[in-house]
């Protein structure tokens, strides 16, 4: 049985590698941006390496990306569901049925954990969009 925090840092380090490249960032300039070295990136996006808060805080400010998604990405923090916050109990009943797309996903033996860590880092990326779309009032469907 795979180790729970292991399959974490795997989706954590798909996440950071996956926003590093939509950033257009080479490890290196990820590296020197952060003041971390190019090796222990690489292990923490493959995975291999838990990075501490201050190493989390030093990526969200290099990719642009809230401290709070990194630490929610680590398992640290549970994610703050926007749609709780304005009372908006439906939406919210829907982003509470999230997490368990997502143990199914880890709990899944047929996959991988490199392709479950890339799964997870997908579904939580078409997330967002789809939530900003709706909140704006605008959908794909028209």
């Amino acid at each position: 049985m795979t180790d729970p925090w292991e399959a974490q840092r795997e989706v954590l380090g798909a996440f950071i590698k996956e926003q590093r490249k939509r950033a257009n960032l080479s490890l290196r300039q990820l590296a020197e941006l952060t003041s971390l070295s190019n090796p222990y990136l690489s292990q923490v996006e493959r995975g291999l390496h838990q990075p501490s808060v201050r190493v989390l805080k030093a990526l969200s400010g290099a990719l642009n990306v809230s401290a709070e998604t990194l630490l929610a990405q680590a398992g640290l923090i549970d994610a703050m569901v926007p749609s709780e916050a304005t009372g908006d109990e439906a939406a919210g009943s829907a982003e509470r049925a999230i997490p368990g797309t997502e143990e199914a996903i880890l709990a899944d033996p047929r996959l991988g954990n490199e392709q479950k860590a890339a799964l997870i880092a997908v579904y939580r990326s078409m997330l967002a969009p789809q939530n900003s779309a709706i909140a704006n009032g605008t959908t794909q469907d028209g």
